[in-house]
């Protein structure tokens, strides 16, 4: 069983077990929202009366033929059936109506049309019979729409040709204005002709509200129920409607092409089976009526007589609903009120912890600012403490960098602009096109202990450590990850590009030191120009050098040391340097296949040198 309609549009199919309802509620369809018509089911005569015979089973063509059958039928093959059950009274000929009854010709009988053809067992014959039957049936159809206070049609469709079920062309009627599309109402005339016919007439004439439509589904594949006839489908954005209840019955009469009738008078009427079958409608509607009446005074009585009764269950139900609705607000409070409770005491207790966390707080405060003027003054003597370690160590790394320039002088080649010497050996900036290759290797040799010592004594690691041999010095890069071999040598080899990057890297770590000092250095490749502007800085102090700790071999050189000879023009190298060597003596360093010697005897600095292979330790 399936559901095709209810009151609320909605469609419940068993078979398919889904559920479709409209979107467009019943007072807001429009003629705007309407986009097509369609007729299903087109019947072109009324109903015929029921027949006067029970065909049996056993006269149809296409029945089942069992054995059995076939035997019993065998048996009878010589009865026949008549052509009519009865002869049917004798009729005047046509025209004979205006002679004489003396006069006229003999009567001939009428005989009932003969249904033997049907049996017919040439296939051709029954199928044209088919299909004269159904091209009877088919008709040409058009509709047109009508709206009140507007005299012309709103709309004329299309004529669709030869069929029962026409679908006609979709359509637009928002552009008719709103006097016509924000209408509901509307009258539907649906035109048609047969081949039969001279000219069109009007088989349905339907005045509709839209808001009586009922729903059949998004589209009719899911509508599985039979359609009366002449139905008339409305299609919507939403789906499918139709008006099963108001679709007038088939009373049409239609004018068929016929032979001339016998006599010009006679009026087509109904028959005696459509009379009687009025008659016993509108008795059953009176009887409909009467008990209507008599059902609608006995309630009537009934209700008065237990008005009181029903007042008092309507007050009781009152009652009780609003005993219900008052328990359910208690028990509604109550909630609120445990919960209210619940946080109360958590609010409490969270309070609580507050104040004996305050309280353990207040007593901490308490005992630390007792001991406040202690930790201040252990502060204050500690921060003092701080700046005269910061002072004596600046002075420390003066003093130190004044004794390496007396170590590694670097003095400038007159008539060069950025060219100087180290240890009286030239050195070009990363230039070396013929060049002598034993000069440059010890050059490079005392460059690259001097940066390793102020390396050790700055407490500044460099990025590429140095090795330093004198003359066969080597400085290594573990930051690059694409590099074959890890470390270059510092002096002139066959592979001349191993030897230029290694003197690259050292210029590299020359730059890191300088940019530690907060110096900015203006071209890498100066080697001496930028070491010797570091250690100018290092060495370019206000304050006094100070002292050496007491102790080494300080004490074994007396008098007074000359200041360096490249700082001979500060007053602070005159007034507070100390040399490393005496006023008289020789130079303590000499080139001997770029390597440092020393005078154990007479270095005086107590300065402790790192120590290295190929380099001399100074202590």
């Amino acid at each position: 069983m399936s559901t095709a309609n209810t009151a609320d549009g909605l469609i419940n199919d068993d078979a398919s077990g889904r559920c479709e309802r409209s979107f467009l509620f019943p007072s807001s369809r429009k003629l705007r929202h309407l986009q097509a018509i369609s007729v299903r089911n087109l019947g072109l005569a009324p109903p015929s009366r029921a027949r006067g015979k029970t065909i049996d089973d056993e006269d149809i063509p296409n029945s089942l033929q069992s054995p059995s059958k076939i035997l019993a039928q065998d048996a009878n093959r010589l009865l026949h059936h008549s052509r009519s059950f009865s002869t049917l009274k004798s009729q005047p000929a046509t025209g004979d109506q205006d002679i004489p009854n003396e006069q006229q010709l003999p009567l001939r009988p009428v005989h009932r049309r003969n249904t033997l053809i049907w049996s017919d067992p040439n296939p051709r014959t029954r199928q044209v019979m088919l299909e004269d039957i159904t091209r009877s049936r088919m008709a040409n159809t058009w509709f047109s729409m009508h709206c009140d206070g507007v005299d012309e049609p709103v709309y004329v469709s299309e004529v669709v040709e030869n069929t029962t079920n026409p679908n006609f062309r979709s359509f637009d009627l928002s552009i008719c204005g709103p006097l016509v599309s924000r209408l509901d109402r509307l009258t539907l005339k649906v035109w048609v002709k047969t081949v039969a016919m001279e000219d069109y007439i009007v088989l349905v004439e339907l005045q509709l509200h839209l808001q009586s439509l009922q729903f059949l589904g998004r589209s009719l594949d899911s509508f599985h129920q039979p359609l009366p006839s002449n139905s008339i489908l409305f299609h919507f954005p939403d789906g499918v409607y139709t008006n099963l209840t108001d679709i007038p019955p088939l009373w049409t009469t239609l004018p068929m092409q016929s032979s001339k009738s016998s006599d010009p008078t006679t009026v087509p009427t109904s028959s005696y089976d459509a009379l009687m079958r009025l008659a016993n409608l509108d008795e059953c509607i009176q009887d409909a009526l009467i008990t209507r009446e008599r059902l609608e005074s006995q309630i009537s009585s009934i209700l008065e007589q237990n008005q009181h009764a029903l007042n008092m269950t309507s007050e009781a139900s009152r009652a009780q609903d609003k005993l219900a609705l008052t328990r359910n607000a208690v028990s509604a409070e109550r909630k609120q009120l445990r919960l209210a409770y619940k946080r109360k005491e958590d609010l409490i207790a969270s309070i609580r912890e507050r104040k004996e966390a305050m309280e353990r707080g207040h007593r901490t405060q308490e005992r630390v600012r007792s001991h406040l003027p202690d930790a201040q003054g252990k502060l204050f003597s500690s921060r003092k403490l701080l700046d005269h370690n910061t002072d004596e160590t600046k002075g420390q790394i003066r003093r130190i960098s004044e004794d390496l320039l007396e170590i590694f002088p670097i003095d400038p080649i007159p008539d060069k602009p950025l060219g100087f010497t180290i240890g009286g050996l030239a050195l070009p900036n990363s230039n070396f096109t013929d060049v002598d290759r034993d000069a440059v290797a010890a050059a490079l040799g005392y460059t690259a202990h001097l940066v390793y010592l102020l390396s050790f004594y700055l407490s500044i690691p460099v990025p590429y450590p140095i090795t330093p041999y004198s003359s066969t010095s080597l400085i290594q890069d573990p930051v690059s990850s694409s590099l074959p071999q890890r470390t270059y040598p510092l002096h002139p080899v066959n592979v001349q590009y191993r030897f230029e990057y290694g003197v690259f890297l050292l210029n590299k770590d020359i730059e890191f030191l300088l940019n530690k000092q907060g110096l900015r250095v203006l071209d890498i490749r100066h080697t001496l120009p930028n070491l010797k502007y570091l250690l100018y800085v290092l060495t370019a102090r206000s304050s006094e050098i100070p002292a050496r700790k007491a102790g080494g071999i300080r004490g074994l050189l007396p008098g007074r040391l000359t200041p360096c000879l490249s700082r001979r023009g500060s007053e602070d190298s005159v007034a507070y340097g100390e040399s490393v060597f005496p006023r008289k003596g020789t130079h303590p360093t000499s080139k001997m296949n770029g390597e440092i010697t020393t005078d154990q005897g007479n270095n005086p600095t107590g300065l402790s040198v790192p120590s290295g292979s190929g380099s001399s330790q100074v202590g």
